[in-house]
């Protein structure tokens, strides 16, 4: 374990000669990794909340057969930026959040290595998602071609779709800009002794997660480009009656949009990993497989985009090629799931609400998989592309992994941010609430879509009736479960309100690692003199 020193000397050395700023200067002006993780956190769950109305709006729609609420146009907007905000407005900012505020302290670093570039990436972020949300006032209303954007539709799209791309061009510059900050600290500010295989497996999935970031969100900039010279330049990319072609739209989208997917997934890898050892009482079990089969995910992503595509009509070479590729990515995966239950294997486990997340985690991310499996089938997948299969399987990936996983890294790391514990009670309560209503609302899709009800459909036929109204139920529970978490739980842990415990430098015995070495909540400025690592 480390040792480390604990001399705080305020503004020795910085910018900050007394202190530091206050009120909104602090926020406006912010270029201390901890006020900026907490921005990022705070954008995330607003965009979090924004992005739940929307789907609740299409599942109020869905309640019954027929058209109740909402044209079936405006239908497709909710669709559509449901999906592009809760992916790049509320699951990537929360992750950038966690390397803000976690990265520097647990490899023993002052700050991230480019301070003022690291409060550009995030100032970026409120005008993005500004545009997204005020497309829809804009006429015709917001993109209504799918979160993919897929030509030829998109090239038909209102002026939404141009605020759509270029706020999409603002999340990717935030997001490339992030990414080379975080490589960049956490190859040149490790704390002395601080070897690559010492790091923590938080550190190894976000050093990961960064340089895929940077390899993909150019093709992303690239796809969308092309998408509004198509639009307003006179090109034909993507416009067949131009000799341009529709399908390269999805090829080179897809390059981009299957690295994202484990782009949204590490990070939360890297969560579980600190959280199960913790919780457990025991080191990560396979550690060094752990960093290997990480790393192999990453390099399997690129080699996939395909699958997505199965019913364009490519050649059955190429979809042999991309099934074997895409049922080879479960080996890694299944490392990962091996490593975490044997870390639980006769541990002495403890159940606070960090381990139930995580727990839930794994239990609820590998029928996720499952069902990835399946869909990576391509006779399967043309059976069911387009269907609530997709919407089912996704949701089990993205909401029960990476958003479970965030909820199990602040659970974790909140008493250490905020120096007071949160009601146990409440975070169980929200535990259960979110696990049970998730599955309500989600597990009837499969069913859906193995009946052939298809996805982005504003009205659907009788028989589906039943499940839809059990899915729709499950989402309001769900919604208002994270309402719960909002004012119940994480309000009044901020606050540190009257029965809230203070944390303690180390609220959990099991912890380990160089954040917990420091007082709780750390001071402004951390490990001004470098820890030594042992």
């Amino acid at each position: 374990m480390s040792t480390v020193s604990h001399d705080h000397v305020v503004g020795h050395d910085h910018d900050h000669a007394h202190g530091y700023p206050q009120g909104w200067r602090r926020w406006l002006y912010a270029t201390n990794h901890k006020d900026i993780g907490t921005l990022y956190l705070i954008f995330s769950f607003t965009m979090f909340m924004v992005g739940g109305v929307m789907a609740l709006i299409i599942r109020t729609e869905l309640f019954q057969p027929g058209l109740q609420i909402v044209r079936p146009e405006f239908f497709n907007q909710m669709t559509t930026l449901h999906g592009l905000i809760m992916i790049f407005g509320a699951i990537m900012p929360a992750f950038v959040g966690f390397a803000n505020w976690m990265v520097p302290l647990q490899i023993g670093a002052p700050d991230m290595a480019f301070a003022r570039m690291n409060n550009l990436s995030f100032w970026l972020l409120p005008p993005a998602a500004f545009l997204l949300v005020v497309s829809l006032f804009s006429p015709g209303g917001a993109t209504a071609a799918g979160w993919t954007l897929y030509a030829p539709l998109s090239v038909q799209m209102g002026p939404g779709m141009d605020l759509g791309i270029f706020a999409i061009h603002i999340l990717g510059a935030s997001s490339i800009m992030g990414s080379i900050n975080i490589v960049v600290t956490i190859l040149n500010l490790r704390a002395p002794g601080m070897t690559l295989m010492k790091m923590p497996m938080f550190v190894w999935t976000w050093l990961i997660t960064a340089f895929l970031l940077i390899a993909v969100m150019p093709v992303l900039a690239g796809a969308i480009t092309m998408l509004l010279f198509d639009r307003h330049f006179g090109t034909s990319f993507f416009n067949a009656a131009g000799g341009g072609d529709p399908v390269l739209y999805q090829h080179v989208f897809w390059f981009f949009g299957h690295p994202e997917v484990y782009i949204m997934i590490l990070p939360a890898f890297g969560i579980i990993s600190q959280v199960i050892p913790a919780f457990s009482r025991k080191k990560l079990f396979g550690y060094s497989s752990m960093v290997y089969a990480t790393s192999s995910i990453a390099i399997l992503s690129f080699m996939v985009w395909a699958h997505h595509m199965f019913v364009t009509g490519m050649p059955v070479t190429g979809q042999l090629f991309f099934m074997y590729a895409s049922l080879l990515v479960a080996v890694p995966t299944g490392v990962k799931v091996f490593n975490w239950i044997a870390t639980m294997w006769r541990g002495s486990m403890t159940f606070e609400t960090p381990m139930l997340f995580a727990i839930g985690f794994l239990f609820v991310f590998t029928m996720g998989g499952f069902t990835g499996l399946i869909l990576a089938i391509a006779p399967l997948d043309i059976a069911l592309h387009g269907t609530y299969y997709i919407v089912a399987h996704f949701h089990y990936v993205l909401v029960a992994g990476s958003l479970f996983a965030l909820f199990a890294g602040w659970y974790y790391w909140s008493p250490k941010w905020t120096g007071f514990m949160y009601n146990e009670l409440r975070g169980k309560i929200h535990f259960w609430g979110s696990l049970i209503s998730f599955n309500v609302t989600f597990f009837p899709m499969h069913f859906l879509g193995l009946a052939g009800m298809p996805r982005r459909y504003a009205d659907y036929p009788a028989q589906f009736t039943d499940f839809n109204q059990v899915a729709t139920i499950g989402a309001f529970v769900f919604g208002l479960m994270q309402v719960y978490f909002l004012f119940w739980v994480a309000l009044p842990a901020y606050r540190g309100a009257e029965n809230h415990l203070e944390a303690g430098d180390k609220p959990w015995d099991g912890a380990e690692g160089l954040e917990w070495t420091l007082p709780s909540p750390p001071p402004f400025h951390t490990f001004e003199t470098p820890p030594v690592v042992e």
